[in-house]
């Protein structure tokens, strides 16, 4: 039996994805976790971010081991097709609405047919068998693509038209996860505000149905862009404030300059996103937020990214995602005027400062927090990651070799970094 192999680059999305091509392979193939292993590699790439990365991934692959079959999956814009083949002639070619036909793909391969399954085919990426990388953690997608129009963004030519997943197959994975033995759920999609806009739902209702399922679980709900939660932001808060939802939200703001947000095609202002965050915190203390900010964006002058740097010192993030911007073929920001590579990276700089400040800051004061933790990671040095309501990272020294992946211990807080939480 061959030997297959994953590699999977990107969001939370691709690893489920992922996750789902795994448990349809291992039907027919050896699904390893080795890639010296192998005799199909299997590259789930992610070009969201600009293409070099993903190619220079297929090329080192390549390389490396020319003698194995290898398969491209994931996000792949059409203009990359040629540049892959190019990198790897015999190739397979699967892309994100395809992946149900992971098994075609690799004996396509295997028989030196390099095959391209590149359709924009609508598939519902629930209810699928897995092999999951974390087996605590369960993740579940509730959509395809997203209703925005971003200037910048190559997600929307890839993914194509924004459909929401049948509630009740989403409802039946979560419990499938559970049943397996996970102790985390992650709800996931491009843009999770927008679930339920086409199907007279919300993601609010949503949450409140996963919550009654039965179980010892905690929820955290993946990214949701401000324009798309202001409108029910109350009832979202309502159900956050569940105690099987971690207090954690993810919402990009991408620049402080309303000029800026306006040239993105973001749809909210400075203003709002502000206004967003501190009734999160009125209402859910503590919470941790996490945001992403993009750096250099076209025309971005000194003045748009004072407001940028004001921002993040005003709101303070936990968590914070610096992209510096990358131009993407088919988006209307890739004519715009791009601002000097060596001004983006002294800003970048700058930004990374004043997060860092702010988020130590935060930490500060989980010191002498004492409570429950699940742990859901594996750390480094004989180490666990645990977890507690506030998904907030807390380092925990695997003394004795006592501790698991799905336990919940008591722990109190000793020592904070800019990015975590210590016992010791």
């Amino acid at each position: 039996m061959e030997k297959v192999f994953f590699q999977t680059y990107g969001c939370s999305n691709n690893h489920a994805e992922s996750e789902i091509m795994k448990g349809l392979t291992k039907e027919h193939f050896d699904v390893v976790d080795s890639v010296d292993l192998a005799d199909v590699i299997v590259l789930n790439i992610c070009t969201v971010k600009g293409d070099d990365s993903a190619l220079s991934q297929i090329k080192s692959v390549s390389e490396k081991y020319p003698y194995k079959a290898i398969i491209v999956g994931g996000c792949i814009p059409i203009h990359l097709v040629k540049k892959i083949r190019r990198i790897s002639p015999k190739c397979g070619m699967l892309n994100t609405h395809n992946i149900d036909k992971i098994i075609e793909i690799i004996e396509e391969t295997l028989n030196n047919n390099p095959s391209e399954i590149l359709a924009r085919e609508r598939l519902e990426k629930v209810g699928f068998e897995r092999l999951r990388r974390n087996k605590v953690v369960g993740i579940v997608p509730i959509s395809n693509s997203c209703l925005g129009n971003c200037t910048y963004c190559s997600v929307k030519p890839i993914k194509g038209e924004f459909y929401s997943f049948s509630e009740t197959k989403i409802l039946d994975d979560v419990k499938s996860a559970l049943n397996e033995g996970c102790k985390e759920i992650w709800v996931t999609s491009q843009d999770n505000g927008c679930y339920g806009k086409d199907t007279d739902s919300s993601l609010p209702a949503l949450l409140r149905k996963i919550v009654e399922i039965p179980g010892d679980f905690l929820v955290r709900v993946g990214m949701m862009n401000p324009n798309q939660i202001l409108p029910y932001l109350d009832e979202l808060i309502d159900v956050m404030k569940h105690k099987k939802i971690f207090k954690f939200v993810h919402i990009p703001v991408q620049s402080g300059s309303d000029r800026i947000l306006k040239k993105m095609q973001r749809h909210y202002t400075f203003k709002e996103f502000v206004e967003l965050i501190e009734k999160f915190r009125l209402e859910i203390p503590l919470i941790t937020i996490s945001t992403d900010v993009i750096v250099g964006f076209p025309t971005e002058t000194n003045d748009d990214f004072e407001d940028t740097l004001n921002l993040i010192k005003l709101t303070k993030p936990d968590i914070l995602n610096v992209s510096k911007y990358r131009r993407r073929p088919n988006t209307k920001a890739y004519k715009m005027e791009q601002v000097n590579p060596e001004l983006i990276k002294m800003r970048v700089n700058r930004l990374n400062t004043a997060f860092e400040w702010g988020s130590f800051e935060n930490n500060k004061k989980w010191v002498g927090w004492e409570g429950i933790v699940l742990i859901d990671e594996l750390g480094k040095e004989n180490s666990f990651v645990g977890r507690n309501e506030y998904y907030k990272p807390i380092i925990i020294p695997n003394i004795n070799s006592k501790l698991k992946l799905g336990v919940k211990v008591k722990v109190k807080i000793k020592n904070c970094t800019t990015f975590d939480l210590r016992i010791n």
